[in-house]
């Protein structure tokens, strides 16, 4: 059998990797028109590659059929406009049914989530991801890494055994890692995609990412375009603009070990009336003070 053609994936993958939040009602059940209302703003910026059911989507805090209606209303809503990443995870068997449901609701490529598992093996990752990549081999495959400890020469051979394995969501915070480990494995052979999304995306881009994640995307998709855009073009000075215009937003993110990471996200969604600031739990509301500071982030970048 001859291994289809993943051109139109890879060229995906060299993008902005939105990953929409998934907006809950007063109910605390997921709010379908307003996913509608935040996926079309999406497309209408020019967004063209989105994760439904990754981490900004609160992936571990939705059921299976939570997760299985939230590609299907994705697939709805972007009709072919853009190309699908389904997030997909947990043990084997659901993430092959995950696999295969993404598959049949029309999606390009899934993203496995890193092992949620307290002992994981070099050779246990590698069969975890090759069970799952052969089960969709039509599919693209994107690994999703946020771990060091896992050596280059891991990935080269479940590449080698999986030709569907395209490209790499790489989210260790670290440069020179990721710069080692994207040469150990293959730099030519994998897209990469930087994980950590724009605060890491210069950085990374300078050692051989060329795309990145961003649930920042959902509230100003024109910053992270113009920030894709100038990195495509070597602009570093432009990117950095960028990055010093969405930096203290990150930075609330990433606080407290990304304690906030989806919370932030979607009060400046509140803040612009597009959604509810509900959350579920692990993740919980922001301090009072902190909504403010986010309100007025938000409210300046939709001047």
């Amino acid at each position: 059998m001859s291994t289809p053609d993943f051109t139109a994936q890879r060229t995906a993958l060299a993008d902005v990797v939105a990953i929409p939040v998934t907006p809950f009602g007063e109910d605390g059940r997921i709010d379908a028109p307003a996913h509608r209302v935040l996926l079309r703003r999406l497309l209408d910026a020019g967004v063209r590659t989105l994760t439904p059911n990754g981490n900004t989507g609160e992936f571990y805090a939705l059921d299976p059929q939570e997760r299985r209606a939230v590609v299907e209303l994705t697939a709805e809503a972007t009709e072919g406009e853009a190309v699908l990443i389904v997030g997909v995870g947990h043990e084997v068997p659901t993430a092959i049914d995950a696999a295969r449901h993404a598959q049949d609701s029309g999606a390009q490529m899934v993203m496995i989530h890193q092992p949620v598992h307290p002992y994981v093996s070099a050779d246990g990752w590698v069969d975890y991801h090759h069970a799952i990549a052969e089960s969709v081999p039509e599919l693209g495959v994107v690994p999703y890494i946020r771990a060091a400890r896992l050596p280059g020469g891991r990935l080269t051979e479940l590449g080698e055994a999986c030709p569907n394995v395209i490209g790499v969501k790489y989210a260790v915070p670290d440069p020179v890692t990721f710069a080692a480990f994207a040469r150990d494995a293959g730099l030519d052979r994998f897209v990469w995609v930087a994980g950590l999304a724009e605060s890491y995306a210069p950085s990374y881009f300078s050692a051989g990412a060329s795309g990145f994640t961003s649930g920042l995307v959902n509230v100003a998709p024109a910053l992270s375009l113009s920030m894709i855009e100038a990195l495509r073009a070597g602009d570093h000075p432009a990117a950095m603009k960028v990055w010093e215009q969405i930096r203290r937003f990150e930075e609330l993110r990433a606080e407290d070990g990304s304690a906030y990471n989806v919370t932030v996200v979607k009060e400046a969604l509140a803040s612009l009336g597009l959604c509810r600031r509900d959350v579920r739990p692990p993740s919980s509301p922001l301090p009072s003070a902190v909504r403010a500071e986010v309100a007025a982030i938000a409210g300046e970048w939709s001047l």
